[in-house]
């Protein structure tokens, strides 16, 4: 494989009121606004270098338009490209200036159908890491994962290993056998994405990195104190899958993003994968309190890369059990 996929980078996210998206991401999260015009804003976590990791551009429908990931070269573009062409993808070229700070990019709807990006270049800003003064809300510190529903989960995990080279951390699998969610990664934590058995493609959330668990607890607070307790729909708690902290909100628009934290490494060669039976109430939660019901029916829509258009949603391909979290 003569190509590198460093880890997830951005993503951009289609919102309908860019003052509200603004008073909730940064006035209530902490995300550090790096820039806006009268149709986008630009975020960042405290610990970020580059420009942005998450981009709220105003639509007239809430959707996503691309999950990004960051390569090591723009060699490595040219032969994602390759690859992607020679598997029989239709891919699209953004060259450098047409979107703000960022280099060229190469965009394809994998075989799931999620809007994907993947670029080498992005303008760089001071990273805030030790400006404590600036610390608020969440005190957000970087993007982590993204995790998507999709039909076939198998097909996902089987291309994203064979073709772009992640590696899987755990997996959750059925009394038969199937693999029902999977969580891969190209960094050195627990992942970079996870896919999950259900109607897609679609977005289930967006997870972004805090510092320690009691600034989950503190988000709570602000939330609340601000009149966004409606927005906390699952959390604080710890998962099984991934050992982590965990809080899931949703945005003005309904979009939902995990703030996490206390994941563990996976970057020895000899890991191997965690197996979770799909009948072990531990997984959903280490804990042991279930999620909502509008958690399994609930995601976000996601857009066509060449014509932009929400991309057709499948049925899952395995029969539903009790539906499994996701992380």
């Amino acid at each position: 494989m003569n190509y590198n996929v460093i880890r997830c980078a951005r993503s951009v996210l289609l919102v309908t009121n860019l003052e509200a998206s603004r008073k909730f991401y940064v006035d209530a999260l902490g995300f550090i606004e790096t820039e806006s015009d009268e149709n986008h804003i630009y975020l960042r976590g405290l610990e970020e270098h580059n420009h942005h990791s998450l981009v709220l551009k105003k639509a007239d429908k809430a959707a996503v338009e691309v999950l990004g990931y960051k390569v090591s070269s723009e060699a490595d573009l040219d032969s994602l490209a390759i690859m992607f062409e020679k598997e029989g993808y239709s891919i699209k070229w953004v060259e450098k200036g047409e979107q703000h700070a960022l280099g060229r990019s190469l965009r394809v709807n994998d075989l799931s159908g999620l809007p994907l990006e993947f670029f080498a270049e992005m303008d760089t800003v001071e990273r805030l890491l030790q400006r404590y003064d600036l610390y608020k809300g969440s005190r957000m510190q970087r993007i982590d994962h993204f995790n998507c529903a999709v039909s076939d989960v198998e097909a996902a995990y089987k291309f994203y290993k064979e073709n772009l080279g992640f590696a899987c951390s755990e997996y959750t699998d059925t009394p038969e056998g199937n693999i029902w969610a999977a969580w891969l990664h190209r960094k050195q934590n627990v992942h970079d994405v996870a896919f999950m058995n259900s109607k897609g493609p679609r977005l289930h959330h967006i997870g972004f990195w805090l510092p320690d668990q009691l600034s989950l607890i503190h988000t709570c607070d602000v939330l609340a104190a601000m009149g966004y307790g409606e927005a906390i729909e699952r959390g604080p708690g710890r998962h099984g899958l991934s050992n982590a902290f965990f809080l899931y909100l949703r945005d003005p628009d309904g979009h939902r993003i995990e703030l996490y934290s206390g994941d563990y490494l996976t970057s020895d060669p000899d890991f191997e994968p965690i197996r979770w039976d799909i009948n072990d109430p531990m997984r959903q939660t280490f804990w042991g309190h279930e999620a909502p019901d509008k958690w399994f029916t609930e995601a976000s829509p996601v857009l066509n890369v060449h014509t932009g258009k929400e991309m057709e949603i499948l049925p899952a391909k395995l029969e539903q059990h009790k539906p499994t979290f996701v992380i």
